[in-house]
């Protein structure tokens, strides 16, 4: 997982494509989770992170250039 250093770094749409890939994984790990076929659950804590931290920095930006306008 990277740093949120390296998150910020990236652009508005590659964030959301991260959001929307993790997203993925993560409705994916829910069926091998209910059919028990899930290996390692901390894959589901991570997936879950990523997407934390992206919306958080995607919010921040958006904040941030609300205020300048006004």
């Amino acid at each position: 997982m990277m740093k949120a250093k390296e998150y910020r770094e990236q652009s508005d749409n590659q964030l959301q494509n991260l959001i929307k890939e993790n997203k993925e994984k993560l409705r994916e790990f829910r069926f091998a989770l209910s059919n028990k076929q899930l290996k390692d659950y901390n894959e589901i804590k991570k997936a879950k992170k990523i997407v934390a931290v992206a919306k958080t920095i995607l919010k921040e930006r958006f904040l941030k250039n609300t205020k300048k306008t006004k």
